[in-house]
């Protein structure tokens, strides 16, 4: 292990999650995890931090198992190693699990939601050669593709997932249709910095640090951040197959209130999302300058062409509990969005299968373990970018109502 991260370690140890390691949370008997190792999936972006800090602070430990983290190269990788048992668990793409389970993204296999990971906190970013030209937001980007036709690309990270969905939302509510007008390529997040670098593409929607990275290389600027799209938006979940539930109940529920207790710890101050940022900044991780991702989960935000901000939005981990409920809104969202797109040829019936992926008892016994509150309604309601109302009670309706669609 790096001593450099090591020492890190041992400080994170010291400001107070291994007190609570001596107060183990299940009973000897029938709730014991029935796994006491659990392999858990990530990819190198910050949103991964509180699946990263569970394992660090040993708030794994507490609920009587040991997280084993794997880092994965793309979203196709944690996909494949889900699907065929090599991972138990993973920081996945909301989408991506979505997609799975209906055979829209890959191998078709019953998934599951245990819990959200975190809201808010990607963004779009676009060349500095666009910028250059004008195009600086969303507005100016459509009037640039009008007036200079030629073939745009934009990047994303899998077909069915968040920031595939964040980015068609964002280009069609300026009246770009991204099936139409522009040519759409899947790139993994670590590598969209390194293929903006060398002109593979004019923008593209990715989790952070990588949208920072851009304008630190000065090779991108924010053309908007997700949050602005819809204000708290689901983003990564714990992902696993529907399988993996049904055989370790128990360490189901230990691996979410585990990761509970993570995010509650990161959100609970500034110093703790310092020193989250210094851990998972470490090669194992993220892989980057603890700077660059400081800055933005702090909420301090600048665009690349000298505009700074502080966003009370930023990307939160757990906010008083709010955060991480697998609202069978958000699933059914996603539902409606694949459609949209031509993702999913025939309607879901979309209640019923954020029913079946969204494991809302499991979540509830977990938050209770972990002494966390959890809302009265599955259902949620969400003013978009567009002024459009998603509030989960006709998402048919809703997903026919979208003028620029595949």
């Amino acid at each position: 292990m790096d001593r450099t991260f090591s020492l890190t370690r041992r400080r994170l140890l010291a400001a107070g999650a291994a007190t609570a390691l001596s107060n183990y949370a299940w009973a000897a008997g029938s709730d014991k995890p029935e796994k006491e190792e659990v392999k858990v999936g990530f990819i190198p972006l910050t949103d991964c931090a509180s699946v990263v800090m569970a394992s660090v602070l040993g708030f794994d430990k507490k609920y009587g198992i040991k997280i084993v983290l794997s880092k994965e190269a793309s979203w196709p990788a944690v996909r494949d190693k889900l699907v065929n048992g090599e991972l138990d668990a993973a920081h996945v793409l909301y989408g991506l699990v979505y997609g799975v389970h209906l055979g829209a993204g890959g191998p078709k296999k019953d998934m599951a939601v245990l819990m959200n990971l975190n809201h808010n906190g990607q963004a779009i970013t676009l060349s500095k050669k666009l910028a250059d030209k004008g195009a600086v937001d969303g507005a100016s980007l459509a009037k640039l593709m009008r007036t200079e036709q030629r073939d745009y690309t934009f990047a994303q990270t899998f077909p069915t997932g968040t920031h595939a969905m964040w980015l068609y939302y964002w280009l069609a509510s300026y009246g770009i249709n991204p099936m139409q007008d522009a040519k759409m390529i899947t790139v993994p997040p670590p590598q969209m910095v390194a293929n903006m670098r060398i002109g593979n593409m004019d923008g593209y929607c990715v989790g952070e640090p990588w949208n920072h990275r851009a304008i630190v290389d000065g090779i991108g600027i924010t053309a908007t951040t997700t949050q602005d799209i819809w204000r708290d938006h689901p983003e990564k979940v714990l992902g696993t197959s529907a399988e993996w539930v049904k055989k370790y109940p128990n360490t189901a529920r230990a691996l979410v209130a585990a990761i509970l207790e993570a995010g509650r710890w990161i959100d609970a101050s500034l110093s703790n999302k310092v020193k989250m940022a210094e851990a998972i900044a470490d090669k194992s991780y993220v892989n980057t300058t603890v700077d660059v991702i400081g800055q933005r989960i702090m909420g301090r935000y600048q665009n690349g062409l000298g505009k700074t901000w502080d966003d009370p939005n930023y990307m939160k981990f757990f906010n008083d509990g709010t955060v991480n409920f697998p609202y069978l809104s958000d699933g059914m969202w996603f539902l409606t969005q694949q459609k949209r797109w031509g993702l999913l040829k025939a309607e879901p019936d979309y209640l019923a299968v954020a029913t079946q992926i969204n494991q809302i008892d499991v979540y509830k016994d977990a938050a209770s373990m972990a002494k966390v509150n959890v809302p009265k309604s599955p259902l949620r309601s969400v003013k978009m970018i567009d002024g459009a109302v998603w509030d989960g009670k006709n998402p048919k309706a809703y997903a026919d109502s979208f003028k620029i669609k595949a």
